[in-house]
């Protein structure tokens, strides 16, 4: 048998043939062990609008107690916001000032290395007269970042080998919610 063809062969059994069984075997044991006997639902779908309207109203929210990033709160967690004016559409009283608002707390993010800043997400608002594919409603409040100027004090460092690195360990600003601080949320009657 010639050497070539001998070689050429090997190298399709190893390289070609090899590779294929075992990603179809890791492919059918990852089907099997992650889906078996579990139901798999149809995730909700939160807004079913057509965008043709750009109608929107303003709804401006206080929180009820300062809150800050670090350990008072916690993911899936209601948080209670106050209407700080009453709001109208078509002559009629939709939100009145005073009205109790629920959040939940979607999402937590730590304050990173390298002055990047926490947040916190603020999703699900509950009006009582206000349809939930209505809304716009998702809040982000962000804490101080501090990127802005770590990055160039670490470049300005970078002479110095350990002093740039260094800056790394400067974190961002906690985010915080204080009750005189307003956030908006928007209403689109239109949709």
């Amino acid at each position: 048998m010639n050497k070539k063809l001998f070689f050429t062969i090997l190298f399709l059994i190893c390289f070609v043939q090899v590779p294929v069984l075992a990603a179809e075997l890791v492919k059918d044991n990852l089907v099997d062990t992650t889906l078996q006997g579990k139901v798999l639902e149809k995730p909700p779908v939160k807004t079913n609008y057509n965008y043709e309207s750009v109608k929107r109203i303003p709804i401006e929210l206080s929180i009820i107690a300062d809150i800050k990033s670090e350990k008072e709160i916690t993911e899936g967690q209601t948080v209670v916001f106050s209407v700080l004016n009453d709001v109208w559409y078509k002559k009629q009283c939709i939100v009145k000032k005073g009205d109790i608002v629920k959040a939940k707390v979607e999402t937590i993010i730590t304050s990173g290395m390298n002055g990047i800043p926490a947040s916190i997400i603020f999703d699900d608002f509950v009006f009582d007269n206000i349809e939930e594919n209505k809304l716009i409603d998702q809040y982000e409040k962000f804490g101080q970042d501090r990127s802005l100027w770590v990055y160039p004090l670490k470049w300005a460092l970078t002479f110095l080998p350990p002093a740039g690195s260094l800056t790394n360990f400067i974190k961002g600003g906690h985010a915080k919610l204080k009750t005189n601080e307003v956030i908006t949320v928007y209403y689109y009657p239109e949709w």
